[in-house]
């Protein structure tokens, strides 16, 4: 019987990447999908997406509302305008609070009902927008507590959180996704969400300069490349 493997699935370049690297490793795929607010609808829409051309047969999409009702991020607060730069060294307006800390907390959950023994989330430390919640420092600390508060942590098999992306760059991350036929083309990164990403805001950016780094060409269409 395959082990099982819980994805955190955002239908991004980077969380699908994960999808891959897991199927490749032997897992048994369980992604999840959080409706947290967010300004848009497309990159759930593009989790559904990925997940059927991988045959999940179980695609859990979560709804939380709460992010939205505090606000505090361009991602979630309609108020806040997504910026087209970004200056370096700071926290962007971009990020939203404690977001990956309560995803994984989500996912431990459900990975311990469905008996996983991992979860592949897909931050990187490289090449990523200065969210606090993307650092190694955080990851390992979370594995740490998931193992403190779950039957599964106290028990002989553990459980683990995987980031296989960490110290990648976007460059990098194509590259190895390429090579395990990642679907990119059902990928979406674009903060503003539309059919055709706008290439300016930051994530769109770091994704172009990815794909140009690497040698490849981004399947998904742009109003601005």
């Amino acid at each position: 019987m395959e082990e099982k493997a819980v994805i955190v699935l955002s239908g991004g370049l980077d969380s699908t990447t994960c999808m891959g690297i897991a199927k490749n490793e032997g897992y048994e795929l369980y992604p999840i999908t959080f409706q947290y607010g967010q300004r848009h609808d497309r990159e759930v829409e593009q989790a559904k997406k990925i997940a059927e051309h991988y045959d999940i047969r179980e695609h859990r999409i979560v709804d939380i509302s709460f992010f939205q009702q505090i606000g505090g991020s361009a991602l979630t607060d309609q108020s806040i305008d997504v910026p087209e730069t970004m200056v370096e060294g700071d926290i962007p307006v971009t990020y939203v609070p404690a977001r990956n800390m309560i995803f994984l907390s989500l996912a431990s959950a459900y990975a311990e009902v469905i008996g996983a023994e991992a979860i592949y989330i897909g931050v990187s430390s490289v090449d990523y927008s200065g969210y606090p919640d993307c650092r190694p420092e955080f990851i390992k600390s979370m594995n740490k507590t998931v193992n403190l508060a779950t039957k599964v942590g106290v028990s002989d098999k553990g459980m683990v959180i995987n980031t296989p992306l960490m110290h990648l760059t976007k460059a990098e991350t194509i590259i190895e996704g390429i090579k395990l036929n990642v679907p990119y083309h059902l990928t979406t990164s674009c903060y503003n969400g539309e059919d055709k990403a706008c290439g300016t805001c930051d994530s769109c950016q770091l994704r172009l300069k990815g794909f140009l780094e690497a040698g490849e060409k981004d399947p998904i269409p742009y109003k601005d490349r």
